[in-house]
């Protein structure tokens, strides 16, 4: 594992002219800065300090890098330059960017363990952790006037959410994380607030994950109502100043809840007790870049330092909490039933492979007589746009992005065909591009094409559709869902965003248009995340009232992940998804550590992986392999080639050492045009 010291680099002397330094002849010595920026090197840089002597560790500073002005991060202040740096090559600091410190030696040790496990620089992990507003601008209140009912006030307890809020009361500090295991609409919330509540009055701090920043504006409402100013909320919708605002707030230890999706991680409360991770299944607490930390992970270090407890909850834990569950590492509470008036959906699969639609007979029955009651609908479909396959059926030609391997969307508000990966776009041909043929087109079922058949349907229905595209506009999300929990919308229609956590009394009806989309990638998690989002989905009908109903529409009406997930089957997806993995080599019964290596030019990729895979070989302990290297699934992205060498073990530490060994060897004498990203226990594969 690659060493987290600091070392010191001596710049070009900056001329009086520019701005710059001292005389370096003076006998005084000059107070000293050292900076780190966010970049791939793991070395520091020294600066003299300003006239005024405004530098501190923990503020940041606009300092001459290079050719270019930068922001760094202070992370130590010296007397004097460092041995072995000439005073008269040290450049000085343009300006002071904070009044006051934004983060103190704590996050500095949280980047440095950050840095050390994702390998990433220092830097780069503080620039993850930090809101990068320039300025506090005045606190904006997440608080609005209605929250849909959740946690507005103390409720009475069950006696599954009592017990399992005495376990965490009992034993936190204990070390031993909690899950709260339950069924959707089962009175998680309440639990995970009771428990703030207990941490608040002990006078600690508590932080609280959601995977969506739909689910943070949700919960934040809720969380507002119950603990006031005592709140704060970071997400990155807010403008970089509100976020910095509330980063000041929570630092000054006039904030001691925070909520927010997977960065709120790095909230840096005073005296931190619990820290609560909702949804923990959810893939969007992993970051895609770098560094690719995981918000679970850097959770459990964080409880670990400062003696908190961790309680996770979801209604379909991972793979990787479900063993650990089992094994008794995680201690499972269970909640298993439902609160507010509410029961089991009745859920029932519908076959597509006779109907000439997309929406089946039986989903359109459904759709009015749930109109006709004055109750409300969501249909989910994991595609946004209109339809997603260009082909034709005289030559097999298939429109591709020229820049990525994928398959080009149709986008018909649009009018353009569309690259989900890397947003090229081009107007669709009317015939053939390779044989001329009137017969090629479009198919394949997206958003906007069952928004189309919906309004053709129902006339109506007021209808809404929400997915990225709609949710790029401004305020889009929060005013469909605003509208829909309002009653103003019959018909909810969208991707997951409407399928995860949401909580509206109104809705009796949930149709899944098509299950099957994402159930055979070449992923060894695409079953997982198919049964999640199947239980995720069927969640949202019948919360407050016995007569929910859920209609899953699939070609594949046997498959036994769509089975197991209409019956609401978690035990019995797990006990056969587990013994797959484990006859398989895959987590939770193994680490993983995976290589990517992209070039614009395909042949140095692929020597690349080669040259890498011939490190990782010799380095790698008895009780690990690789796989590959190969072509990633989607090898080409944004005109870059793909290649991928994965690292697999049973035990990370030995993993860890040999993969930073390897790293350094490639690095030296490496191919400045490839690009290597690595991935410390990825989830996804493509």
């Amino acid at each position: 594992m690659e060493s987290n010291t600091i070392f010191y680099l001596a710049l070009p002397i900056l001329t009086a002219a520019s701005g710059g330094v001292l005389d370096p002849t003076a006998n005084k010595p000059r107070r000293c800065l050292s900076l780190l920026f966010d970049i791939p090197l793991k070395q520091a840089f020294v600066y003299y300090d300003t006239e005024d002597g405004a530098g501190e560790v923990g503020k940041r500073a606009i300092a001459d890098f290079g050719r270019r002005e930068a922001a760094g991060f202070i992370v130590a202040c010296l007397d004097s330059p460092p041995e072995g740096v000439a005073p008269d090559k040290i450049k000085t600091i343009r300006r002071i960017v904070d009044k006051e410190p934004i983060f103190g030696q704590e996050d500095i040790a949280l980047a440095e363990w950050m840095a050390s496990y994702y390998f990433c620089s220092t830097g780069e992990a503080l620039a993850a952790m930090l809101p990068s507003g320039r300025r506090a601008a005045g606190f904006s209140s997440f608080v609005a006037d209605d929250i849909d009912g959740i946690a507005q006030a103390a409720l009475e307890l069950s006696a599954g959410q009592r017990a399992a809020l005495d376990a965490i009361i009992s034993g936190a500090g204990g070390g031993v994380p909690f899950y709260l295991y339950g069924i959707t609409g089962s009175g998680k919330t309440e639990v995970f607030l009771r428990a703030a509540e207990f941490m608040l009055s002990a006078g600690k701090s508590v932080i609280y994950l959601v995977p969506e920043i739909a689910l943070s504006r949700q919960t934040a409402e809720a969380i507002g109502k119950r603990f006031g100013d005592n709140a704060a909320t970071l997400h990155s919708k807010m403008t970089p100043s509100q976020r910095l605002s509330e980063w000041v707030r929570i630092r000054r230890g006039e904030a001691q809840i925070v909520v927010g999706p997977r960065s709120a991680v790095f909230a840096p409360v005073k005296n931190l007790g619990l820290v609560i991770i909702d949804e923990e299944h959810d893939g969007s607490y992993k970051s895609g870049s770098t560094p690719r930390y995981h918000g679970r992970q850097v959770a459990m270090r964080r409880c670990a330092v400062s003696g908190a407890a961790l309680v996770m909850g979801s209604a379909t834990p991972s793979a990787e909490a479900w063993k650990l569950m089992s094994d008794g590492k995680i201690k499972r509470l269970e909640l298993n039933e439902r609160l507010s008036g509410g029961s089991i959906p009745e859920i029932r699969i519908v076959s597509l492979a006779h109907s000439p639609s997309c929406l089946s007979w039986d989903l359109k029955q459904e759709i009015r007589e749930t109109a006709n009651m004055g109750r409300q609908t969501i249909l989910f479909l994991n595609r946004r746009g209109f339809a997603y396959f260009y082909y034709c059926d005289k030559c097999g030609f298939e429109l591709t992005c020229k820049r990525c391997s994928v398959s080009l969307t149709w986008h018909k508000n649009k009018g353009r065909a569309v690259c989900h990966y890397c947003g090229y776009e081009v107007v669709p041909p009317r015939a053939c591009p390779s044989c001329g043929s009137l017969e090629a087109g479009f198919t394949g079922v997206g958003t906007e094409m069952i928004e189309e058949e919906t309004r053709r349907a129902f006339p109506g229905l007021r209808i809404r559709r929400v997915d990225a595209d709609t949710a790029a506009k401004k305020g889009g999300l929060e005013e469909s869902l605003a509208l829909f929990r309002a009653g103003a919308i019959d018909l909810l229609l969208g991707t997951q965003m409407v399928a995860k956590g949401l909580n509206f009394p109104g809705v009796r009806l949930v149709g899944v248009v098509l299950a099957d989309t994402g159930l055979h990638l070449p992923d060894f998690r695409a079953a997982e995340r198919t049964f999640s989002l199947l239980v995720q989905v069927a969640g949202r009908a019948g919360r407050y009232f016995p007569d929910g109903k859920v209609l899953v529409q699939t070609l594949r009406p046997q498959d036994p992940v769509i089975i197991r997930a209409c019956a609401l089957d978690v035990d019995g997806f797990f006990k056969e998804e587990l013994a797959q993995r484990q006859i398989l080599g895959f987590p939770p019964y193994s680490r993983l550590i995976r290589f990517t290596l992209r070039s614009r030019k395909p042949e140095k990729a692929v020597a690349a992986a080669h040259r890498l895979f011939e490190f990782c070989r010799r380095l790698l302990p008895k009780d690990a392999d690789m796989l590959g290297p190969a072509e990633c699934p989607i090898a080409l992205i944004a005109g870059n080639y793909r290649m991928q060498i994965l690292l697999r073990g049973g035990s990370m530490a030995s993993l860890h050492a040999a993969a930073g060994a390897a790293i350094s060897a490639y690095e030296q004498g490496k191919d400045a045009n490839v690009y290597l990203e690595i991935d410390v226990d990825p989830i996804t594969m493509l």
